[in-house]
């Protein structure tokens, strides 16, 4: 079983060792953060990097935003959720999804009925946890650093 605790103890530590510009440790952040939410799993690394190392973000704060956020106890209420919306915006019929696990292999050999909205409703819903992913990470890095200075 996942020791949840210990999760959070470690994805702490390796937060308040950040070093860098904190604007450029929140939109690693959110960079992570947005490709976390979206369910492109096997791709979230290779994007986080090209994305991070392109626009010379932190690109371990934006692992680590993407660890925190897609994760085997949120991806299903995150596909789930991305799957809906999708359904919505393009008016289409519910179809009976069954995933073995979470990889962007097994969507696709769902077919596009699935693909086409779980895609679409992860990059609607992305920004909506990145942006404010940003301003958080912001204050709280400022924070931590104005605490460890007195």
């Amino acid at each position: 079983m996942i020791n949840i605790k210990n999760l959070l103890k470690s994805f702490y530590k390796k937060f308040i060792t950040l070093k860098g510009d904190p604007g450029k440790i929140a939109m690693g952040m959110a960079i992570g953060i947005f490709i976390g939410v979206t369910p492109l799993v096997p791709f979230h690394t290779v994007l986080i990097i090209c994305i991070c190392y392109l626009s010379r973000q932190n690109i371990t704060a934006a692992y680590l935003g993407s660890w925190i956020i897609s994760n085997p106890l949120t991806m299903p209420f995150f596909y789930y959720g991305e799957y809906c919306l999708g359904k919505k915006l393009f008016g289409l019929p519910s179809c009976h999804m069954v995933f073995n696990d979470y990889s962007f292999l097994t969507i696709l050999q769902q077919g596009w009925k699935v693909c086409l909205p779980l895609i679409s409703g992860g990059m609607m819903l992305a920004p909506f946890f990145a942006v404010p992913a940003y301003f958080l990470t912001y204050r709280l890095i400022i924070a931590l650093r104005h605490r460890h200075s007195k």
